[in-house]
């Protein structure tokens, strides 16, 4: 009996139904849905690009002073360069809102010579060491310790030396080229110059490469081990620092910096802007496909809301019949879930033929691609709450005819 009542229910009503506001509906709330599907799955397939490890760069910036002839000059008549960084000027910088942390490099002030044995030709050359706190470095190693009892040095070089040395040096000379994995078989052995006169031989060997830090990197234990004992007495405020800055493209950072006449290394804040693009076009192609989206909401409602008013009789004679709200808005919330379940479906067929249009470009910049769940996530989020809000919409105009009708 309730199935013959609610067929009957639906060819009363099911006849003055507009196909073609439907469709608009349809077609509307697909574009707006793909689009913000899309949007947060090219996000989330890019977005390693920009992390850490990624090709256009981190939010670690190595900042130094601008060298001007005054902090030459200063540097050559002795104490500390004009270009070296004081604690006000760290307490400043550690006080802006943009800056997670912020570290500082150490120099060895000691002379340092190394050699290494190639083939059997000799490589000899004079060396600096620097060193940082361990949290700024990109090397996972767990050689990256020094015991002074048993003492060899780990190393972290830059990648861009080991590319200069390939195919510049090696090349011209006549040496072997290296890869990562020979390098670090090479012995390399360092000479330091001991304060009362004579040589301290202590041996080295380099552990992995980086790409944030330009230079060669040794653990700070050594450091302060090594400065202690062939440098005493000597201290340096630092001429360059390492920050981490929170989040990307913050338009704050390149000001500061501009203002306070410091020097970033690199091309790290250009890559900080396209980050921040990225971040603010991906935002406007989401906030349009939700616009789209809350658009073809509307058109539903609106659509609904004339077919019920162009049948205010016939839908109050159903009351009165007996029908209850709840039966004679069934039919209209059936039909939204029904069409919103299929607007869905097409949604993520057609994120599915987009993914599938770009992903050969992002696997050229070794790009493999993210997991689908945040964007179809992102999707039944948008759609549920389309559902919901058309669903109380209609159940909201039969509750009032009811009422009204009593």
């Amino acid at each position: 009996c309730f199935k013959v009542m609610r067929r009957l229910l639906w060819k009363l009503l099911g006849k003055q139904i507009s196909k073609v506001q439907l469709a608009g509906f349809a077609i509307a709330n697909i574009i707006g849905l793909a689009i913000v599907m899309i949007g947060v799955q090219f996000y989330a397939d890019v977005v390693p690009l920009f992390s850490d490890d990624g090709v256009m760069g981190k939010d670690y910036l190595v900042v130094t002073k601008k060298v001007s002839g005054f902090s030459a000059l200063k540097g050559f008549v002795g104490g500390n360069s004009g270009s070296a960084f004081t604690k006000d000027d760290l307490n400043d910088l550690k006080s802006q809102d943009w800056v997670a942390s912020v570290g500082t490099f150490t120099t060895s002030n000691y002379p340092i010579y190394g050699s290494v044995e190639l083939q059997g030709r000799g490589l000899r050359t004079s060396f600096f060491f620097e060193s940082v706190p361990d949290e700024f470095i990109d090397v996972d190693t767990k050689k990256w310790t020094f015991d002074p009892n048993n003492p060899q040095i780990p190393i972290i070089v830059s990648k861009d030396y080991l590319s200069l040395y390939n195919f510049g040096f090696a090349a011209s000379q006549g040496m072997p080229q290296l890869s990562e994995g020979m390098v670090g078989m090479v012995p390399i052995v360092f000479r330091m110059t001991l304060p009362g006169g004579g040589f301290e031989y202590i041996p080295g060997k380099i552990v992995g490469f980086s790409s944030r830090l330009n230079t060669i990197i040794v653990p700070d234990a050594f450091m302060k081990w090594s400065n202690e004992r062939y440098a005493p007495g000597i201290s340096e405020s630092p001429s360059r620092i390492i920050v981490k800055v929170k989040g990307l493209g913050n338009t704050k950072v390149e000001s500061y910096f501009s203002n306070k006449g410091y020097e970033v290394a690199g091309d790290k804040l250009n890559n900080s802007k396209a980050s921040g693009l990225l971040s603010l076009i991906m935002s406007v192609v989401v906030v349009v496909g939700l616009v789209i989206c809350f658009l073809s909401f509307l058109i539903l409602v609106l659509s609904i809301y004339l077919l019920m008013q162009k049948n205010t009789e016939k839908l109050k004679n159903l009351l009165i019949l007996g029908y209850s709200p709840k039966q004679v808005a069934g039919m209209f919330v059936k039909l939204v879930l029904f069409m919103n379940a299929a607007v869905f479906i097409i949604a993520v067929f057609i994120l599915t033929i987009a993914r599938m249009a770009y992903l050969p470009v992002a696997n050229v910049l070794d790009l493999e691609g993210a997991s689908i769940c945040w964007s179809l996530a992102a999707g039944l989020l948008v759609i549920a709450a389309i559902s919901c809000g058309n669903v109380l919409a209609i159940r909201k105009k039969i509750r009032n005819l009811w009422i009204w009708e009593k």
